[in-house]
């Protein structure tokens, strides 16, 4: 089959799904006006591998049917081939601003890191790491839209996955796994075609029920999703720019004692083995993730720039400098990304899995301690695309959002909807009021209204909180630096120079 179009997708959602919204059972999403907007951006993306101007930039031949499919899904082992996958998932955050933290491209980046360490899911049950190819085959010629779950329902922290009622392995049979639960955060569920339930890491003995990784459709028997209140209500794309076309949707996974067939199990019970996906994963998805927020932060900084410019702000030296701290916060984002690349093209050509060791002494060669999280990253191999995703962009993209609320002030909020400036009683006052500097009151407003739906609307909030914890909580990241041999390495340099100072004083 190879590439969708957008028809193609928004067809492939007619499928019976169960998604609650508001109170409400909603099995047609394609239907449902909040969610209008986001399949259609989403349908646009599928519409552009397809148009010339894009084809050879989105899409590569199948290396096994040869049709076009999803430069995502390419597993780079030159320059050359990691250069086109740079592109392709470059054009398409491009196209959707950074704003959409789920593309397709970041679940393909997964399947396609789950896919390379086949070899470590397979080591003690050969089947796991066959399905792990298979599915990554199966969703690079049907062109997927997939969502994921990792998370344990917040119930109560100070306790274990039972005390969260978190999704658990209840019965085996022939046919598969039956499983029983609940997890979140799925973003983008109401208009995927598939869920991938991830490991939660770590897993501590004990735990086993509830180590696992499989995937299922969306519209799997006994799967229901609950979704948050949309955020997009139906404004304009005047008044909401932003929240009308890219509300992702998020949702809690609700899982009544549903049959998971065995050839859509990855791993399951094997908690060292569980522990170490995120780790040994070549990094595919953490790139995608770098790509986004680079864009993400170049779009951000851009419109601080306009809204400086609406209000005559851009010639202040004051605001210039808060303007160009923003411009060098996109040089050390596009310098992140280009080490990024390089370190996860070193990953594909040299896998964990390659390795001799058992699965037990290769976790202690790199690093990886027991009961600490090391969510898609370890050490003794570099860390650098999750480190950015978790230290630099949340920092970065705050101050961005900070300098676009300071740029505008007050002028974010006093913002005419579009049919003010239609009223017949009120535009000619407003086109004389709300103008800019050198600038139209409908061009100035377009400006504001878009920084406004960035930091003040739940989209904007939204947003804020998902970039915070993109890769887990913000403490707990912190902590596992601590943890790792590069501490060692720093502490052992300063206690050189330290002894350095005492042969010299003897």
């Amino acid at each position: 089959m190879g590439a969708r179009t957008g028809q193609q997708y928004i067809e492939g959602l007619r499928d019976g799904r169960s998604i609650y919204v508001n109170g409400e059972l909603v099995r047609d999403v394609t239907s449902y006006p909040p969610f209008r907007g986001v399949i259609r951006t989403l349908a646009d993306l599928y519409d552009r591998q397809h148009d010339p101007a894009y084809k050879d930039l989105l899409t590569y031949p199948s290396p096994t049917s040869g049709a076009p499919v999803s430069t995502s899904f390419i597993m780079p082992k030159t320059p050359v081939e990691m250069e086109q996958r740079l592109r392709g998932e470059r054009a398409r955050c491009e196209l959707t601003y950074g704003l959409m933290g789920r593309l397709p491209d970041f679940m393909n980046g997964f399947v396609t890191d789950t896919a390379a360490i086949r070899g470590l899911l397979g080591r003690r049950e050969p089947r796991f790491g066959e399905n792990a190819w298979t599915y990554y085959e199966l969703c690079r010629e049907r062109d997927l839209c997939l969502t994921h779950t990792l998370v344990d329902p917040q119930i109560d922290r100070s306790r274990g996955p039972e005390a969260q009622e978190s999704i658990r392995i209840v019965k085996e049979t022939d046919a598969g796994l039956v499983v029983r639960g609940a997890r979140m955060l799925s973003t983008l569920a109401p208009v995927s075609d598939e869920l991938w339930v991830g490991p939660y890491m770590p897993r501590k003995p004990g735990e086993g029920d509830y180590a696992l990784c499989f995937a299922v459709p969306v519209a799997t028997r006994g799967l229901k999703f609950v979704c948050r209140e949309p955020y997009d209500t139906g404004r304009s794309s005047f008044d909401r720019p932003l929240s009308s076309r890219f509300d992702e949707g998020d949702a809690i996974a609700i899982f009544d004692d549903v049959l998971i067939p065995w050839e859509r199990v990855f791993a399951a019970r094997d908690l060292e083995i569980c522990n170490l996906m995120g780790p040994a994963f070549p990094g595919t998805m953490t790139l995608q993730a770098v790509i986004r927020g680079t864009v993400k932060l170049r779009f951000l900084t851009g419109l601080a720039c306009l809204v400086a410019h609406a209000n005559g702000r851009a010639e202040m030296p004051r605001y210039q400098e808060m303007l160009g701290e923003l411009i060098g916060s996109v040089e050390l984002a596009e310098g992140l990304l280009t080490a990024s690349a390089h370190e996860v093209l070193n990953n594909f050509n040299h896998p964990i899995e390659e390795q001799e060791e058992s699965p037990g002494s290769r976790a202690a060669s790199r690093g990886v301690l027991p009961g600490v999280g090391t969510l898609f990253g370890g050490s003794g191999r570099g860390m650098l695309p999750i480190t950015a995703i978790r230290l630099f962009f949340p920092q970065a993209m705050t101050r961005a959002i900070d300098t676009i609320r300071l740029m505008g002030s007050s002028g974010l909020i006093l913002t005419p909807t579009e049919k003010d400036l239609a009223h017949p009683d009120v535009r000619e006052a407003l086109t004389k009021y709300m103008r800019g500097k050198d600038m139209a009151a409908d061009e100035r407003l377009r400006i504001m209204k878009m920084a406004w739906d960035v930091v003040g609307t739940e989209f904007g909030g939204r947003q804020f909180m998902y970039e915070w914890f993109f890769a887990g909580d913000p403490f707990g990241s912190r902590i596992v630096y601590y943890s790792t041999g590069r501490r060692a390495e720093c502490e052992a340099m300063a206690r050189r120079l330290i002894e350095s100072t005492k042969s010299r004083s003897a």
